[in-house]
């Protein structure tokens, strides 16, 4: 057999697959679900040996916001953590979040969602090389190809590497934690101080709460705590989304001896002598999660683009018509640790009604046949802030599933995809397009109300109360 039939058939054995994500963090796992349900060959290729990213592998296993606002993949996901503990007020268990869990059982929940709705999944694997239409050269030394490919990565790496071209509001990029799942043992459990180990830098983490209340923060429904805290605690602050890979990952090891370093403070400055990692949720040498929780990406410039004003006066733009995914969360941006903290105190805790984001922050400009699924979409520096959430990130990978596999169905680019076809296909899935709390998606008369205001038949009418932001077409009395 001749080169040139050695190279045709070699290229015929490769796999083909509708749509392909790279990276199954929280949004790409929600995108291969969708894609998979709806009838796409899908394949995640994930460097660990889990799904969730944020919401399990990094250990931020407590969901911030849309807790009114379960529908969707999303709501199938907190259906199941209540299933497994037993109601939805077992996971109240800590004081940051209505949703808390164990890491390693969103994995489970997330993986079981994933096989059932046929999604292959490649786990702890790489991509070494990405050519032309979507040719993947993987570590495994595999190829496959894709006709859509989706950017499910923590930190944009996707869109970078295929060009997309990038927003370039940031002032400065927000403080990451690694953090750490830690339990109360019947022993002493005395670690070494951690290298370059300072007292100075956790002074204040009891400054406005007790200890009690610091710990019980993150306090799971099994009693083990996730610290994740930050003033004075493990938030670290690194320009990160400028360094080389070699400098993220030492920058990476200094965030880890930061969290080393808080929990030894715990134990000999506070006294939880007792107090150790735990030795029974991530499979990883030293018991930390795999990666660090990014609170930010690089974000790609997309067709369209999520802002603050948008979330404030939505009635004054047009985005509401193309919405896909709803979040009502403040604008919560962690600076604490960084020497610019008072130039950027004003976005702590920015104060927004609930919010929907339009279809086209997922859909790149210049770059077809590729999506966005996590927290690299086109959003404002200052609104990913509030973007960067798991439930809108669970529910924007849903959207761009639903995308690519309507584009598949259809011949066409995912940017030719009528918005109106994805809003319909999330619908059907019992997805919150507008985030009014008159109607849940169980109730008759849902989907009518969010299609009407979607045509801006009827407006909503958002406040804050509370913590909790709100949006209804009717204000319920107070």
């Amino acid at each position: 057999m001749g080169l040139g039939l050695l190279l045709v058939a070699a290229l015929s054995c490769t796999p083909t697959y509708d749509v392909v994500i790279i990276g199954g963090g929280a949004g790409g796992t929600t995108a291969g679900i969708e894609a998979a349900r709806n009838g796409a060959k899908t394949l995640i290729v994930e460097s660990t040996p889990w799904l969730g990213g944020m919401l399990t592998s990094a250990g931020v296993s407590a969901i911030d916001g849309n807790y009114r606002l379960r529908g969707g993949l999303f709501g199938e996901f907190t259906d199941s953590l209540a299933a497994r503990y037993g109601s939805y007020e077992a996971l109240k268990s800590g004081w940051v979040s209505n949703i808390l869990f164990n890491p390693a059982v969103g994995n489970e929940v997330l993986q079981n969602m994933a096989r059932e709705a046929g999604v292959e999944l490649r786990l702890e694997t790489g991509v070494e090389a990405i050519e032309g239409r979507w040719k993947l050269r993987l570590s495994d030394g595999t190829q496959v190809k894709a006709r859509i490919l989706v950017d499910g990565t923590e930190l944009g790496d996707v869109a970078e590497a295929v060009g997309c071209e990038e927003l370039s509001d940031r002032l400065s990029a927000q403080d990451f934690t690694y953090v750490a799942i830690v339990k109360e043992y019947d022993h002493n459990v005395p670690m070494e101080a951690p290298e370059g180990y300072d007292p100075e830098l956790y002074r204040t983490c009891c400054d406005t709460w007790s200890p009690e209340m610091m710990l019980s923060y993150g306090r799971l429904p099994d009693g083990h705590l996730m610290l994740n805290w930050p003033q004075g605690g493990n938030d670290y602050f690194a320009e990160y989304l400028d360094m080389s890979p070699q400098q993220r990952d030492s920058v990476v090891q200094k965030a880890k001896l930061h969290t080393l370093g808080y929990l030894y403070y715990l134990q000999t400055e506070l006294g939880y002598t007792r107090l150790g990692i735990t030795d029974d949720v991530y499979p990883t040498g030293d018991g930390l999660p795999f990666f660090p929780y990014w609170r930010e990406a690089r974000r790609i410039a997309g067709r369209d683009t999520m802002t603050v004003e948008a979330a404030k006066r939505p009635y004054d733009f047009d985005l509401y018509t193309r919405a896909i995914a709803v979040g009502d969360y403040p604008v919560d941006h962690h600076h604490t640790q960084n020497p610019r903290r008072e130039e950027l105190s004003h976005l702590w805790f920015g104060k927004i009604p609930s919010f929907s984001v339009p279809l086209g922050v997922l859909i790149p400009l210049g770059v077809e046949d590729f999506l966005v699924a996590d927290k690299a979409i086109s959003t404002s520096w200052e609104m990913n802030g509030s973007t960067r959430l798991q439930p809108v990130v669970m529910e924007l990978g849903q959207a761009a599933g639903a995308l690519a596999a309507l584009a598949v169905q259809k011949g066409l680019h995912p940017s030719e995809v009528p918005v109106q076809a994805v809003q319909s296909l999330l619908l059907d899935h019992g997805c919150y397009l507008l985030p009014f709390l008159d109607l849940k998606p169980s109730d008759p008369g849902f989907r009518e109300l969010q299609e009407k205001g979607l045509r801006g038949e009827v407006q909503g009418i958002g406040r804050t109360v509370g913590w909790a932001n709100e949006t209804w077409v009717k204000l319920p009395e107070d």
